[in-house]
C-alpha cells in the first residue's frame, strides 16, 4: 500500500462522458504512459509538497499527452516518458505556470485537475471545452484523496488556479486561495500571484 492508493482508485471511479476522454486508463498503451509518468511525479513531488495547485481540467496540448498537469512535451524532464505521437508540442499555459516556479523557494507545490479526464468538443478531440458542473462534482473526490495523500489541509495549503477551480474546491467543502488563471492574457497577473505565495 502506498499513501496514493485512495488517490488512484479515486481517480478510477470518475465516470467518463463520451465527449471526454479519460487519461488515465490502464486499457490503452497511452492511459499506462500517462499514469506512470503521473506516478513518477507524484512520488517525486509529493512527500514534500506543503502546496497544493488545483486547476480546471486538462488541455489538450499539455497533460493529454504526459499525464502531468501543467506540463507539455516542452516541459517534460528526463525520468518521464514521452508519447510516440504527441498532439501538441507546448501548452501556454504550461510554460507559464513553470517559468513562475522555477525560481521557487520551498518545495514545488504539486498541481492536479479538479475534472481529471479531458473534455473536448465533440467529436473534436484536439479540443477543450469546461467541464459541466456533474464532471466537477465527481472529480472533487479525487482532488480530496490526493489532498489526504500529501498530508490534509493541516499541512498542505490548497491553491486554485482560477474562479471556477475556486468555486468546485468550496462545493467540496476546501477554502482555497485563488489565483488568476495564466490563459487568456492572465499569464502576469499569475505570475505575481503565485510567486507572492512562495514561501
Amino acid at each position: 500500500m502506498t499513501a496514493f492508493d485512495a488517490f488512484w482508485a479515486a481517480l478510477d471511479a470518475v465516470p467518463v462522458e463520451p465527449d471526454a476522454e479519460a487519461l488515465y486508463d490502464l486499457g490503452s498503451a497511452e492511459g499506462r504512459l500517462r499514469r506512470s509518468n503521473l506516478q513518477r511525479y507524484l512520488e517525486r513531488f509529493g512527500p514534500a509538497a506543503d502546496t497544493l495547485l488545483v486547476a480546471e481540467a486538462p488541455g489538450w496540448r499539455g497533460m493529454t499527452n504526459t499525464g502531468i498537469p501543467f506540463t507539455s512535451m516542452r516541459e517534460l524532464g528526463p525520468g518521464y516518458s514521452a508519447p510516440p505521437e504527441p498532439t501538441a508540442p507546448w501548452e501556454a499555459s504550461s510554460r507559464v505556470v513553470q517559468a513562475a516556479l522555477s525560481d521557487w523557494t520551498g518545495p514545488l507545490p504539486v498541481a492536479w485537475a479538479i475534472f481529471p479526464h479531458h473534455p473536448f468538443v465533440a467529436p473534436d478531440r484536439l479540443t477543450n471545452r469546461t467541464p459541466r458542473p456533474a464532471e466537477v462534482r465527481s472529480g472533487a473526490p479525487v482532488a480530496l484523496a490526493l489532498l489526504e495523500a500529501l498530508g490534509g489541509v493541516e499541512r498542505v495549503r490548497v491553491v486554485a488556479v482560477g474562479r471556477k477551480a475556486q468555486g468546485a474546491l468550496a462545493l467540496a467543502g476546501i477554502e482555497a486561495i485563488a489565483v488568476r488563471h495564466p490563459a487568456q492574457g492572465g499569464a502576469t497577473q499569475f505570475t505575481e500571484q503565485l510567486r507572492a505565495l512562495d514561501r
